[in-house]
């Protein structure tokens, strides 16, 4: 599922219009977004948590020629799934 039938299912079953469902979405990734660049955790009960952490420095090798080079350190967005996630995989 994409992000436009994301919307489409949303405002179907909420009875809203796809434009309104759109705003809302956007809306929903951008805080989401913005509070993971402040460093803080993303919690949605029963879905996930979504968190920065930091992907340390290593060393990695260049498939093409084989040559050894260094990986610098990085932040990366984590997701831990939410209990009823959990479950459907059960």
């Amino acid at each position: 599922m994409n992000k436009t039938e994301l919307i489409n299912k949303v405002a179907e079953k909420v009875g809203m219009k796809k434009r309104e469902v759109g705003a809302v979405v956007n809306a929903m990734i951008e805080s989401i977004k913005e509070t993971l660049q402040k460093g803080e955790k993303v919690g949605i009960v029963g879905f996930g948590t979504f968190a920065v952490a930091n992907r340390a420095a290593r060393d990695g090798r260049n498939p093409r020629t084989g040559e050894t080079l260094r990986i610098p350190e990085k932040k990366v967005v984590r997701f831990r799934l939410g209990k009823d996630l959990m479950e459907i995989g059960k």
